[in-house]
């Protein structure tokens, strides 16, 4: 069906502890990149949730169902949506999923059979997975005339080697599904579509794009393609992040469990929630909050830094890694909320490359200015926001486009 003036497409994207949203006009073309409206509910199963309408006015304290808190917070989100429509119509949902697994390399038509066999993917995600679903099935009892789509996170890694998608195991384990899959592939989507834009040729050749948030990944592209990732199977690999712990000697895993005695759950909350920046410093899992505390006396001090020295020397070390395999590099990408607005870590990381021929102009690293390297920098420098929510409507626009009519669905 062609869209109508009146169609309006809802991003959703449902974590553990919070549902981002965000309104695109489908009529318009292009898409504009900038929502007609966003927010988010944070906080959710903890004692504090809130709701951000997207404005500079800070979050408000909301009241959710102890026993069902993420259905509370969809339905709010839904009442908040219904709202603004103001009687346009929502012609479509869609929404981020972490993993499609080795079946989902485009935006799907979420039916009851998606549903179904994204549910047996959520041993490779628990912590992730579920969440969409349940807002899924939700909708399709609610509002059955409105389209539901899936974006995976792991689509843009599709075009991975087999050398990087493979775990050394026993290929019995390739066979059940287990190998490198990378993730945050809606952000770097969004990359290979706006960085040509802003570098022309360059953002063809060899580039690494650091996606440094809550978690946090680097991609190696070429040609706008990945081809290479540090998250792998799960999106616990990789670089230290706030909580996560990255990558680690399995031994280690083996160890506490066999002298510690830690179960399963008890060493997935640790690795997931505990590590990081938060479980070294003791203090927080912003760099901004323990760049705070460098200078702090005593323990308090010294474990900040720590915290922050190891954070960057983890994304240097990959970076390092992805520059080998790509036999160089031409342009560096910081985005997502830590890459996009910490000056001092994109500085630090940069600052450990000089021997690339690295060199960052520091005035245009203060403000985030979109190039952030001096003229005669071998490698091209750049701070470029994300935007998944617009991948995602992008997607949901073009199923719409194809899609007849909800009695053919």
């Amino acid at each position: 069906m062609s869209p109508t003036a009146s169609n309006i497409i809802l991003v959703l994207n449902c974590g553990s502890s919070s549902i981002k949203f965000a309104l695109f006009d489908a009529d318009v073309l292009p898409l504009p990149r900038t929502p007609l409206w966003k927010g988010q509910v944070l906080g959710i199963g903890g004692p504090a949730p809130a709701f951000a309408d997207g404005s500079d006015a800070p979050p408000r304290r909301i009241g959710l169902d102890h026993e069902h808190p993420h259905t509370a917070a969809l339905a709010l989100i839904q009442q908040q949506v219904a709202g603004w429509l103001a009687g346009r119509r929502l012609a479509a949902v869609a929404h981020r999923v972490v993993h499609g697994g080795n079946q989902y390399f485009e935006p799907v038509i979420v039916d009851a059979a998606t549903i179904a066999e994204l549910r047996a993917l959520i041993p490779l995600a628990p912590l992730h997975q579920p969440f969409p679903l349940k807002a899924m099935s939700l909708l399709r009892e609610q509002q059955p005339g409105v389209l539901q789509v899936a974006c995976f996170d792991t689509a843009f890694h599709r075009s991975l080697p087999m050398a990087e998608q493979m775990l050394p195991l026993p290929h019995a384990a390739w066979e059940r599904g287990l190998r490198r899959y990378g993730f945050h592939g809606l952000s770097y989507q969004y990359m290979s579509e706006v960085l040509p834009e802003r570098h022309g040729e360059l953002a063809r050749g060899r580039v690494i794009v650091a996606h440094l948030g809550s978690g946090a990944s680097l991609c190696a592209m070429q040609g706008l393609e990945s081809r290479a990732t540090t998250m792998g199977f799960s999106a616990l690999d990789g670089l230290m992040m706030g909580t996560r712990s990255g990558s680690i000697d399995p031994g280690v895993l083996l160890h506490l469990m066999a002298v510690d005695g830690l179960s399963v759950e008890r060493l997935g909350r640790m690795l997931y929630e505990e590590s990081g920046m938060l479980g070294i410093s003791g203090i927080s899992a912003e760099p901004r909050l323990l760049v705070q505390h460098e200078g702090d006396p005593g323990e308090a001090g010294e474990r900040a830094r720590t915290a922050l020295d190891l954070y960057v020397h983890r994304i240097v070390r990959e970076i390092g890694a992805l520059v080998a395999l790509l036999g160089g590099l031409e342009l560096l990408v910081f985005t997502a909320g830590i890459g996009e607005n910490n000056a001092f870590v994109r500085e630090r990381v940069c600052h450990r490359l000089g021997f690339l021929g690295i060199r960052l102009d520091a005035a245009a690293n203060a403000i985030h200015a979109q190039t952030i390297s001096q003229t005669d920098s071998r490698v091209r420098v750049a701070v470029e926001p994300t935007n998944e929510e617009w991948v995602a409507a992008q997607a949901a626009r073009r199923l719409l486009q194809q899609t007849p009519s909800p009695s053919s669905r």
